[in-house]
């Protein structure tokens, strides 16, 4: 039920600000605060403006609803013009007008809890605007609303120009609360951002246990598979060559030797049965600490630390401070490690600090060549016999405090030898009662002692006869492997173990052709591959991406111009040097290659040996893997391939085989001891140019498959 408060008409242009006082003075009377007064007098007023524009007359009416709370305020404005034939569209803010038709509905709609609109084309259009009173506003009795009306029959309107200045008070307080709440807003995106950054941080220390966890799983697997391959590739010799020994491929058998080999190759098959129902799941746990040095600013690592480490800060008579590090570069070591010990030091001045601060700051060594992170506190300091003992494993320092605040003394001894690790050292210095300050002092570059192979800016002298070219690989072995396989070509190398060197080296030197690894210490180059494809200087240095990541479509997707797994042989690298440059490599000794893809090592000798007549050179590759890498860089004229082969299957070795455009032509004999039915046979023949039963094997069956191709 409805109760009538007010009701002004609208005829002439200041009826619309009058309706607009009336709106502000009765949201007044009835408890509104200021914000919402002028969140109804706005709505009120608009509508009261379109009622005039489009119908030349109206009617604005206050009501109050309810006897009860909640009570809620009820503006019916009407007019009798020509109707809103676009309603629909308005109301779903589709609507677009030169005229501004919609916007005051759309606004009101926002401004109010709820907004009704009844429109008929020729006959006007009625809106009811509601608003829920506050619940801190008392409730309006009928002598309360009587006291209303006659409060608001006393009340004189004011001037059109007084309304102004009202409006513009409620502007200028509206764009002072606005303005507050962006600082506020901005302050809160900071703090989102400080924490991201320390989730992110959170995150990659998961994904480095993840990988721990994953590749001690790989091993695990591994270690099950050769193991397997281990027992059985002795057995499987033993059935093949007692098989060649039956068919006298050497010479003919006595009777009684005959009788041996028969004997002897049952009892193999008894014992490879017997291996393979009895063969058991290991265990293997493996790792060690590595560090994976990168490039980073004191500055992202203070970020990530605020945000990670402010849950910690529970007593708010605590306050944690980062300094803002100036003029400090970036460090190239193991972010990981660092931000661990500067974790471990924040965290404990936390739990010894009652009250005062615990400051976190960086600074430049004297020498220049390091950086020496601090931590400072006002907590309870440390005895100076004691600043000692607190490096020392499971030792903690007996305290008050020591009952709340739980540890294993493991902190600080882990913090130290990290530190070492890093080529740096851990400090304290501590007065008692009145605080400690602990130090890591950090080189600006981390060098593996151990390393035995360095490259140096000197190294990078250029051959004028020679073309350059980039390799980024961080492992000595694979360096010194690919300078053997580029000595005396016309191809220099250059080697960068890192993305900061392979950024001195591109801005002094431009190479012919860049050999890229993916997996490098601490690094993925991925993004390097991204920011050369994406340049317009670099673009066009063709890339060959040689790594052991088994994500071709990502390389070849991000700009690599080929992408190979590791390991590569002389003759593949220099080809593809060759493509890219458009130097010519010296022909193969041979013209002919065969290559025999079997893991077992009995089968290759055997099949090599029936080839022996054959022209040609016979290669062998022991699993998938290498008999892809050998096929890409020899594309031999014939590939003799078994099926059943652990890790990779012969099925998968003859679809990569066949999608990729530099092998697809390549005929593929498969040679297996496995029995296909016929859906298997027919898939096989759609690929494969023969299938042979290696109970079949012998030099007449080969020849006519070599003839055949």
């Amino acid at each position: 039920m409805s109760v009538p408060i007010l009701t002004l008409p609208i005829k002439y242009e200041q009826d619309v600000v009058g309706a607009r006082q009336r709106a502000r003075q009765v949201a007044d009377l009835l408890g509104f605060d200021q914000q919402d007064q002028t969140r109804i007098a706005t709505a009120v007023s608009e509508i009261a403006r379109n009622a005039f524009i489009y119908a030349k007359s109206g009617e604005v009416e206050f009501q109050l609803e309810g006897q009860l709370a909640p009570q809620v305020l009820l503006i019916h404005i009407s007019d009798r013009g020509p109707g809103i034939a676009t309603l629909a569209h308005i109301l779903a803010e589709q609507y677009q007008s030169p005229t501004g038709m919609g916007l005051g509905i759309i606004g009101a709609r926002r401004l109010m809890d709820q907004c009704d609109i009844q429109s008929t084309p020729g006959q006007g259009t009625s809106v009811w605007l509601k608003k829920v009173l506050p619940k801190r506003a008392p409730l309006v009795t009928a002598a309360r609303l009587q006291q209303i009306v006659g409060e608001l029959t006393s009340r004189a309107m004011q001037e059109p120009l007084a309304e102004i200045r009202q409006q513009n008070q409620e502007l200028l307080q509206a764009l002072a609360e606005v303005r507050e709440r962006r600082e506020e807003l901005a302050q809160l995106n900071q703090e989102l951002e400080d924490t991201n950054r320390g989730v992110v941080a959170l995150y990659a220390e998961l994904d480095e246990k993840a990988d721990h966890l994953r590749r001690a799983d790989e091993m695990k697997s591994r270690f099950l598979s050769n193991m397997s391959h281990e027992f059985r590739t002795p057995l499987s010799s033993i059935l093949a060559l007692s098989q060649l020994l039956m068919d006298r491929s050497d010479g003919d058998l006595t009777g009684e030797q005959e009788k041996q080999v028969r004997y002897i190759r049952k009892s193999a098959e008894g014992l490879l049965e017997m291996v393979n129902d009895l063969l058991d799941l290991a265990k293997i746990e493996a790792g060690k600490i590595e560090v994976r040095p990168i490039e980073f600013s004191p500055a992202t690592l203070f970020s990530a630390l605020r945000g990670m480490l402010r849950p910690l800060l529970i007593s708010e008579a605590v306050n944690l401070v980062f300094e803002d590090p100036k003029d400090i570069p970036p460090l190239y070591s193991d972010e990981g490690k660092v931000s661990q010990i500067l974790r471990n030091f924040i965290s404990n001045a936390l739990k010894f600090t009652e009250r005062g601060e615990v400051r976190v700051k960086a600074t430049l060594s004297p020498t220049g060549d390091a950086v020496i992170f601090a931590v400072s506190d006002t907590g309870v300091g440390i005895t100076p016999e004691d600043q000692e003992r607190i490096f020392e494993e499971f030792t903690q320092i007996e305290h008050p405090l020591q009952g709340r605040v739980k540890g294993t003394g493991l902190g600080l001894p882990l913090c130290r030898r990290l530190a070492t690790l890093l080529g740096g050292r851990v400090d304290v210095a501590s007065q008692l009662d009145v605080g400690s300050v602990f130090t890591a002092t950090i080189p600006l570059e981390h060098r593996d002692p151990t390393e035995e192979f360095t490259a140096t800016m000197a190294e990078w002298m250029l051959d004028p006869q020679r073309q350059p070219v980039l390799l980024v690989e961080d492992e000595p072995e694979i360096i010194l492997l690919y300078e053997k396989y580029l000595r005396g070509s016309n191809f220099q190398l250059l080697s960068a173990r890192n993305l900061r060197e392979v950024r001195t080296l591109m801005a002094q030197v431009r190479p012919s052709a860049i050999v890229l690894d993916i997996m490098l210490r601490g690094e993925e180059s991925w993004r390097l591959l991204t920011e050369l494809k994406a340049n317009e200087t670099t673009r066009q240095i063709p890339i060959l991406v040689a790594t052991t990541v088994e994500d071709q479509r990502k390389g070849l997707a991000l700009g690599a111009d080929a992408y190979c797994i590791k390991p590569l042989t002389r003759e593949a690298i220099l080809a593809h040097l060759s493509q890219f440059t458009g130097l010519q490599a010296e022909p193969p000794a041979t013209t002919t290659q065969l290559l025999v893809i079997d893991d077992e090592e009995a089968t290759r000798y055997l099949i090599t040996k029936l080839l022996s007549d054959a022209p040609g050179v016979v290669h062998e590759a022991e699993n998938g893997e290498e008999g892809l890498r050998q096929a890409y860089a020899l594309q031999p004229s014939v590939i003799f391939l078994d099926l059943n082969m652990p890790r990779m299957s012969g099925y998968e070795v003859l679809k990569k085989l066949k999608a990729d455009p530099h092998t697809q032509a390549i005929p593929v004999v498969i040679v297996t001891s496995q029995l296909l039915d016929e859906a298997e046979q027919r898939l096989l023949a759609a690929q494969a140019h023969a299938i042979i039963n290696k109970n079949n094997l012998s030099r007449e069956v080969l020849k006519e498959v070599l003839i055949l191709e």
